[in-house]
């Protein structure tokens, strides 16, 4: 199985209007359509598919996501308007990839910028970790990590601790996947049951500029996804595409 994840899309009402380095519809169209050529099964959308958290922009983010003839899922971000998204397409709180299952977490608080999943969504996973042994792979918005640039560290998961503290029983965790950071990332988090991968993907819109103390858009990154097969082991790796 082939699953794709998209991220950070930051669309507008408007297709035509600008970030700061393009403009969002056009990149998301242009990833879109390598999406498609790269066949995958299912697709995922790790959050912030709006800027302007309008009914429209969701429209916008339907309309391409259904050229690509396959299931799709997407959770909300920091900067999505739940009830607009929902609306629009209902969110998913598990999916079924066989063998495996991939989770969709909400790490959306309102108002704010950062993330956090709290007591009551952390009793809920540790509920659904504890009813099916399969090998789970995990996805959110904001990074339970920190990812080296002071700024957006401040902006990540509160709770990443007592998230991890949840995993920490669980031995069938194949992988973390995240958005919010704009950029590839990837690292390994050493757990009692063994270590977990966490993968972050570039935006479909702006990129960040990695390691940077103080918010800084990449210029020279190109919009991207990530990709993971799905075999006996979990393979992922990143592609750009230019616009």
């Amino acid at each position: 199985m082939r699953l794709i994840q998209l991220s950070d899309c930051h669309l507008h009402a408007d297709p035509g209007a600008r970030s700061r380095t393009g403009i969002p519809h056009r990149q998301f169209v242009s990833v879109i359509e390598a999406v498609d050529s790269c066949r995958p099964d299912m697709v995922l959308v790790t959050g912030d598919v709006s800027q302007d958290e309008t009914a429209a922009s969701y429209a916008l983010a339907d309309r391409e996501l259904a050229r690509l003839g396959c299931p799709w899922f997407w959770l909300p971000g920091n900067h999505d308007e739940p009830g607009q998204m929902a609306e629009c397409r209902a969110f998913q709180e598990a999916v079924d990839l066989g063998r495996r299952r991939l989770l969709l977490l909400d790490t959306r608080v309102p108002g704010q910028t950062h993330g956090a999943l709290g007591e009551a969504r952390l009793e809920a996973l540790a509920g659904r970790l504890a009813e099916d042994d399969r090998p789970t792979l995990i996805a959110m918005h904001h990074p339970p990590i920190g990812v080296g640039s002071r700024w957006v560290d401040a902006l990540g998961l509160a709770d990443a601790e007592a998230f991890w503290e949840v995993l920490a029983t669980h031995e069938r965790i194949e992988a973390i996947l995240c958005g919010h950071i704009h950029q590839a990332f990837e690292h390994r988090r050493v757990t009692p049951c063994g270590d977990v991968p966490v993968y972050a993907c570039p935006a479909t819109s702006d990129q960040f500029l990695p390691g940077a103390e103080t918010f800084a858009v990449d210029e020279a990154a190109l919009p991207g996804f990530r990709v993971f097969d799905l075999d006996d082991e979990v393979r992922t790796h990143v592609e750009r595409v230019v616009i």
